[in-house]
């Protein structure tokens, strides 16, 4: 007999940072589950790009793209009125717009004092935000239907200290903490039926850190050996790890389970190195 717990097919999700990497390969392995998706970009390049691929091979009525910045309520309010229009409703937001900013990443011969504060600002706007905008106006839809589900991405810069990445750590700590209390809110003041979650991958090596983890000959810098060195499966991440966690958490067979910040690392956040 079928187990239908797990199935997502016809829900209608949002993927912020649906260009990325990550929002990328979570977008298609949703509508291999057989949901509708909306792409969410801030480049119109890519998202015409990355939709069209998706409808040549998906389905072509299950996908819609969309050019907006996160950050930008208005613009996403527009994005929902024309969402519910096309589709009556929206089930599934994942937040994955985010990621480092260009300069605030500290060098090893950098200290805190370092920083540019602007450069903080912007990181901590971009993946705090970023997250923040996006659940304020889609789940008010799904207030309003009494169902829904929420994920945000946080990280493993959250749950220890990792050196370089001050305004990165702080913001994805602050969406763990985010993530609670929403979870929290949607449960006692709207239903049981809408659940907030987050992933907190581990180390996957893509655009983003590459230059970080891996010399220019593909070896592994003195970084990625430290990290392989706590991580007990002594491997870094393929992206596509993370699809089976999304799914679990967007569908019935997670139906009692909010607030939870699910770690998808190889074991890096439970091992002390000893």
């Amino acid at each position: 007999m079928k187990n239908d717990n797990f199935d997502i097919s016809e829900k209608v999700a949002i993927v912020t940072g649906g260009t990325g990497v990550l929002g990328g390969s979570i977008a298609e392995s949703l509508l291999r589950a057989g949901a509708k998706v909306v792409i969410i970009g801030r480049s119109e390049e890519k998202v015409m790009k990355k939709a069209e691929l998706f409808r040549e091979n998906f389905v072509t009525e299950k996908v819609l793209g969309y050019t907006c910045d996160v950050l930008d309520v208005d613009r996403l309010k527009a994005v929902k009125n024309e969402i519910l229009e096309k589709w009556d409703r929206i089930d599934i937001l994942i937040n994955c717009a985010g990621g480092n900013v260009s300069g605030a990443t500290l060098t090893d011969q950098q200290s805190f004092f370092d920083m540019k504060l602007n450069l903080w600002d912007d990181v901590l706007n971009l993946n705090l935000n970023g997250s923040i905008y996006p659940s304020f106006v889609f789940g008010e839809t799904m207030a309003e239907q009494k169902a829904g589900c929420i994920i945000n991405i946080s990280s493993m810069a959250a749950l220890t200290a990792i050196t370089r990445v001050p305004g990165y750590s702080a913001a994805k700590a602050a969406i763990d903490n985010f993530t609670r209390w929403m979870a929290m809110e949607m449960a006692l003041k709207f239903s049981d039926k809408i659940r907030v979650n987050a992933l907190a991958p581990g180390f996957f090596i893509g655009n983003q850190n590459r230059n970080v983890l891996l010399n220019e000959d593909g070896s592994l810098t003195e970084r990625s050996e430290k990290v392989l060195a706590r991580t007990p499966m002594k491997r870094f991440g393929d992206i596509t790890e993370l699809n089976g966690a999304v799914q679990f958490l967007c569908s019935q067979a997670a139906s009692f389970i909010t607030g939870v910040v699910l770690p998808v690392d190889g074991g890096f956040s439970v091992f002390s190195g000893v």
